[in-house]
């Protein structure tokens, strides 16, 4: 059973220590790595899968440190494998280091780099910027919210997850990698549904929550009336999820890492990409609580069960007995930001059409990565992305090195979350607004195959 992060005046008052030394003197670096990528062995249904992991300096899978503090030290490649990281909901971040060594290109294998940056408050995670991500090269990245109530939590990974290699699923849908130029055979469009909205394009073997399926899932040790911050981070590269709290009324106080006015529910969706933080209280009694995820459009689920001492785990299935529907923008109407962007005038709008080209090509504007033009401002500049989907599946768009507000949704314009990953439906219109940090920030798909099969340009802020 797994043991919840309970944090302690000890780790708060050091976290402290660190973050009031920050802003005079960066610490040097330790002597063992800030993080190491490698190659691990898992079992899902019964096998032996060999997928990627992210473990930082104690062996401890991710990182998780008091925000504002400084995240400095080498990050080695100890894969066979080039890497490139991005480090997703990191703001401040120097440009250089955002989806990138900092010399550009991949970092060769059994090579290391020097990375510093100062650690941005909230859920977030780091992630390859390739289909390697459907290998789960990918890790929560937490930032301690300074001030925040002290409490248990626990960091909740979600994947879809293939015995099949990225490229030959990429073939089968009869798609290309714009990023390599490597042309895919264009034979198997039974694939996916033509003229249809759907999901789902890709029939995964398994949906694992903490790399385990629901069949065997990670039980998470709770005390009966123990308040619990979950921080729920959909890292998989093609699937939604419809998250579910069950028996526990959640209260939503977070999403993307931004801090939202609470809203409660049991049900939320969360687009690739995307993070939720949920606060659920376990009842006097104690018990066992599964927080599930099943898949958009799907009876396909996977989850945790949280669990007080003695309590019976019952066995579940990893199908609901009904469908979900899609993910919609129901959850970005209910919300509001706690920390909404200040009025400002004289600002710039970028309208972006998300469609797709022939065969499996997704584009931006009728143009793919590496034959786009990058959209413009100027630093400090208020901008508005309205993103406009008359494509037949969902598209998660997330923007590097900022975060943004969701600010009108098919002409209704209100006052809602910020984000850095919006959910854009099949027919919906979505703005959002953000102020533009310098430098060049790619602005993409997160359904990794529409990626790379083009769904990416960049905002550039001179």
């Amino acid at each position: 059973m797994t043991q919840l992060f309970q944090p302690t005046r000890r780790t708060l008052l050091q976290g402290a220590a660190v973050l009031a030394g920050a802003a005079f003197v960066r610490p040097a670096l330790a002597s063992s790595p800030l993080l190491t990528v490698q190659s691990r062995q898992i079992e899902v249904l019964g096998r032996s899968a060999t997928v990627y992991g992210i473990t930082g300096p104690g062996g401890q899978t991710g990182f998780t440190g008091r925000a504002g503090a400084p995240f400095a030290g080498e990050v080695v490649n100890g894969t066979d494998q080039g890497l490139v990281l991005h480090y997703h909901g990191q703001i401040g971040i120097p440009e250089v280091m955002d989806r990138a060594r900092p010399g550009g290109g991949e970092l060769a294998p059994g090579a290391a780099d020097t990375v510093s940056f100062d650690l941005t408050a909230g859920t977030h995670w780091m992630h390859s910027h390739s289909l390697s991500e459907q290998q789960l090269l990918a890790a929560a990245m937490i930032g301690q919210e300074p001030g925040s109530p002290q409490m248990a939590e626990a960091s909740v990974m979600l994947h879809d997850f293939s015995f099949t290699a990225p490229a030959e699923l990429l073939a089968a849908l009869g798609g290309s990698d714009a990023h390599s130029g490597m042309t895919m055979d264009h034979s198997n469009m039974a694939a996916m549904p033509a003229g249809m909205t759907h999901a789902n394009d890709i029939n995964y073997d398994a949906y694992l929550a903490n790399d385990r399926t629901l069949s065997d899932p990670e039980v998470i040790a709770v005390e009966s009336g123990q308040e619990v911050r979950l921080r729920i981070i959909n890292g998989a590269t093609a699937s939604g999820f419809w998250v579910q709290s069950g028996a526990l009324a959640a209260q939503l106080v977070a999403v993307d890492g931004v801090p939202c006015l609470p809203f409660t529910g049991t049900s939320f969706p969360l687009a690739q990409g995307q993070r939720i933080d949920l606060i659920v209280k376990i009842p006097a009694e104690g018990g066992a609580f599964p927080i599930l995820a099943q898949v958009e459009d799907s009876l396909r689920r996977t989850g945790v069960i949280l669990a007080s001492a003695g309590a019976t785990v019952a066995r579940m299935s990893d199908e609901a007995e009904a469908k979900t529907g899609f993910l919609d923008l129901s959850l970005d109407l209910a919300l509001t930001a706690a920390q909404p962007l200040l009025p400002a005038t004289g600002g710039l709008q970028h309208h972006l059409m998300l469609g797709q080209n022939a065969g499996y090509q997704w584009s931006i504007n009728g143009q793919i990565h590496g034959a786009h033009t990058p959209l413009q401002a100027a630093a400090g500049q208020r901008v508005e992305l309205m993103f406009m989907n008359p494509s037949v599946m969902m598209h998660p768009m997330h923007l590097h090195g900022h975060r943004f507000q969701v600010v009108e949704i098919n002409g209704q314009r209100f006052n809602g979350p910020m984000r850095d990953t919006v959910i854009v439906p099949p027919n919906a219109v979505v703005t959002v607004a953000l102020d533009a940090a310098p430098g060049q920030w790619l602005l993409h798909c997160h359904h990794f195959y529409h990626m790379a099969t083009g769904m990416m340009t960049e905002l550039v802020v001179s």
